[in-house]
């Protein structure tokens, strides 16, 4: 990596000047980090790609039929790998939040913010697709930030009118990845390839969500991990001085000082490697800092200088802050056990309550303003009878029919309002009106406890009690 000014890349050279996306007047400073090869980037790359095809093919590939993530605002569904979660899985839904929760926090007292430098959409798609574009099309680091500070020739506008058409291109990808998880491949095909008067709100979905990658990471870019993301601020209370830390070792850097002697001083030789690497702009060598993402280039920058100057790599690695005190670092400590246990109990609650969700979600209510203006009426033959709705859901990936009968009290009947047996398409929620006689004798205080099985065609059956209405005596 060649040796550049700090300055000549946008990094911080004033004391005044206290954040790595501003400067001390508060004008945007724009940020030019030069990519330093190694061991770490050669395996994020390797990880970044397998998460962007990854990304790519989950609204593709189909599991039960379905997506394999499929976010169906619409209908209020959602699917993750052949499992459909509807709007009366609430408790469901509540569980895995919160499992997701518990796991962040588990995972961020134990790793740092590793995810952000690893996994994170923002860094992947912004440090393994835009960012090699912009190298591609506008050359090096140096030479970008020396073209940009320099009046704008016909260059300057040629190059990056190029780069802006392939951010388009590949953010219109994008988009359409994007969008896939909210509706779909099969969805998106039948869009594209009607008359676009029949679905002009599809391509206005699209401008607007191409126009805002292109945005994110043509613009934006660190300020969405510095700024507008709250897993930073989140990072000063989920990390404690045991967790993992990309971590400069002041007591073998320092002091600081160039040239080849070393007497009385440090390994680090102040060359600023770290600090032109950085994607977020920052000095590690200043500590643990929010804007800090766990990506390892300033590790793959300093030992690229370590080598180069003959002394051993690890001058910044990961580590604890408990490690670089030379104290003894606690993988296991009390919150890692609590989030430990928490999480446990959470997955074992959701894993157990999916596993026994019923196939069929049903529930009964009155079907108010039916044109009854009574809870009941009494019918010519003395008995009386209630209108009620059933609520049904097929929470299947297959058709069914189902009946409705009354097994309580003795001498009830139902009379389906509609077919009968009623069919049910997969994920289908129907309601059905039933009108229920009873005999007046099975009122006891103007209650009869009755109950209803309804049986499907698959061979299952469920079984729901409803009080019905009559007279008191």
């Amino acid at each position: 990596m060649a040796f550049v000014p700090a300055s000549d890349l946008g990094i911080l050279d004033s004391p005044e000047e206290v954040l790595s996306t501003m400067t001390k007047d508060g004008k945007r400073r724009w940020l030019y980090p030069v990519e330093s090869a190694g061991r770490y980037l050669t395996r994020r790359k390797i990880v970044g790609w397998a998460l962007i095809v990854f990304f790519v093919v989950l609204p593709i590939v189909r599991v039960g039929g379905k997506p394999a993530l499929f976010l169906d605002v619409a209908r209020r569904e959602f699917t993750f790998v052949g499992t459909t979660f509807y709007p009366t899985d609430t408790f469901l839904l509540m569980l895995m939040l919160l499992t997701a929760f518990v796991g962040i926090l588990l995972f961020t007292a134990l790793f740092g913010r590793v995810w952000c430098g690893w996994g994170c959409p923002q860094t992947v798609y912004l440090e393994f697709v835009f960012r090699p574009i912009e190298r591609l099309v506008e050359g090096t680091e140096h030479a970008r930030k020396k073209r940009d500070d320099a009046p704008h020739t016909g260059e300057w506008y040629a190059r990056r009118a190029l780069k802006y058409a392939a951010y388009i291109v590949v953010a219109a990808l994008l988009a359409h990845t994007f969008v896939a998880y909210f509706a779909s491949w099969d969805r998106l095909i039948r869009w594209m390839t009607g008359d676009p008067r029949d679905h002009w709100g599809y391509f206005v979905l699209m401008a607007v969500t191409t126009g805002l990658i292109v945005f994110d990471f043509a613009i934006f870019r660190e300020q969405m991990c510095t700024i507008a993301c709250p897993y930073a601020r989140l990072q000063s209370v989920l990390v404690d001085p045991d967790s993992l830390i990309v971590a400069y070792d002041p007591d073998r850097g320092e002091p600081r000082g160039r040239g080849k002697s070393r007497d009385g001083k440090g390994d680090c030789i102040d060359c600023f490697a770290c600090v032109r690497t950085c994607p977020t702009g920052i000095d590690i060598r200043d500590g643990l800092q929010m804007e800090c993402v766990a990506c390892t280039q300033c590790v793959d920058a300093c030992d690229s200088i370590m080598d180069r100057v003959g002394k051993p790599k690890g001058l910044i690695r990961y580590a604890s802050e408990h490690e670089l005190e030379h104290v003894p670092t606690k993988r296991v400590r009390a919150r890692t056990i609590l989030y430990s246990i928490v999480f446990v109990g959470l997955l074992s609650a959701f894993t157990f309550k999916l596993a026994t969700r019923n196939a069929y979600d049903v529930n009964v209510g009155r079907n108010v303003g039916a044109g009854m203006s009574a809870p009941f009426i009494t019918m010519p033959d003395g008995q009386i009878a209630n209108q009620l709705r059933l609520r049904v859901r097929n929470q299947l990936g297959k058709p069914v029919t189902f009946t409705v009968e009354a097994e309580t009290p003795q001498g009830a009947s139902v009379i389906v309002i509609g077919p009968s047996p009623v069919p049910l398409k997969p994920g289908e929620m129907k309601r059905v009106n039933i009108l229920v006689r009873a005999p007046r004798a099975t009122f006891i205080n103007g209650t009869a406890d009755a109950t209803f099985v309804l049986r499907f065609s698959d061979g299952q059956s469920v079984e729901e009690a409803f009080p019905l209405l009559g007279p008191s005596r």
